[in-house]
């Protein structure tokens, strides 16, 4: 078990959102324990406070969004692996548009951010969320659960008719040192024919073979090639680690994907939170060590973070 971490400094990148295609600036801010990560969305003068929880949840396509208060942020899953990935549990988010930056289409620019920040404890524990009972979201041949594990793990298998492809499968033992080696660096991936097609529907717009491997039908039009042999389900790791930070705290289990995807990942979370009979709150801050009964909330962390932190964010406000 370990103590909350938030950065110790603030830092910025700029971009354009892969799907709008719109210039983007985000900034992560160091944030007070038991905040969480908390998207800040300009809007007019001010930002809106959206907190990166399953409560939050949109609905939109090939992508993770949230939205409230009249504000949506889409794509939000690189950054929020990134933070889970680095242990970064408090932060402020903020944007000055309705879309996270693609970036090079991985979490390995905003792992870099966060590098240049620096990490701090904040003396606080940081609960984790145990498994002790199986979960499981099945659609048609797309599955996901999660079951009882000493450690966080992830094993994911994906199937796709290309030779660049065909049925890959990885396992990944969560540390930071591992996330930063194997799976950060993980660009997003597109077959050309569904690129086209999302172009032609005004998706898609800022995408590029700058940030997303583009699959012909039997190779690649990126010149640069593969980071890895296997990226394209190392990257659905990357995806899940942060859908799956939806929960809003870490996670003690073993999670296992077959041809999964954005819908399913956070069904899955919202079935966890919805069954906390199976499942426990360890390392919570009234004292003990351990919790070894039933939590009585049903979310480890809710929106109270916002509600004991609204003067720091109207701090930031300008």
């Amino acid at each position: 078990m370990r103590s909350q971490n938030t950065i110790a400094d603030t830092v910025s990148c700029s971009g354009v959102g892969l799907h709008t295609g719109q210039p983007v600036t985000l900034t992560l801010r160091p944030a007070p324990p038991d905040t969480g990560t908390v998207f800040l969305v300009r809007n007019g003068s001010s930002h809106i406070a959206l907190g990166a929880s399953v409560e939050n949840l949109a609905s939109t396509e090939l992508c993770t969004a949230i939205s409230g208060q009249g504000s949506q942020v889409k794509t939000i899953e690189h950054v929020l692996a990134a933070l889970a990935g680095l242990e970064v549990d408090n932060v402020y988010i903020e944007l000055d548009a309705g879309e996270v930056p693609v970036m090079d289409g991985s979490a390995g620019p905003f792992v870099q951010m966060v590098r240049a920040a620096g990490i701090i404890p904040q003396h606080r524990p940081q609960p984790f969320l145990k498994i002790t009972q199986s979960i499981e979201v099945v659609d048609g041949s797309k599955r996901i659960r999660i079951e009882p594990s000493s450690t966080p793990r992830i094993t994911y298998s994906i199937q796709y008719s290309h030779p660049l492809i065909q049925t890959q499968s990885y396992s990944y033992d969560h540390s930071v040192s591992a996330f930063e080696r194997d799976i950060a660096g993980a660009r997003t991936f597109g077959f050309l024919h569904e690129v086209e097609a999302l172009w032609s529907r005004g998706l898609a717009k800022g995408g590029s073979l700058d940030n997303t491997i583009v699959l012909t039908r039997d190779g690649l039009l990126n010149t640069s090639g593969l980071r890895y042999q296997d990226e394209f389900v190392r990257h659905k790791v990357l995806d899940l680690i942060g859908d799956i930070a939806l929960l809003g705290v870490p996670f003690i289990g073993h999670l296992i994907a077959e041809r999964s995807g954005h819908a399913l990942h956070t069904k899955l979370v919202e079935q966890i939170l919805q069954q906390p009979d199976k499942w426990v709150l360890l390392n919570l801050h009234e004292g003990s060590a351990a919790s070894t009964s039933r939590p009585v909330v049903t979310a480890p962390r809710p929106a109270y973070g916002l509600a004991m932190h609204a003067s720091t964010v109207q701090a930031l406000q300008p």
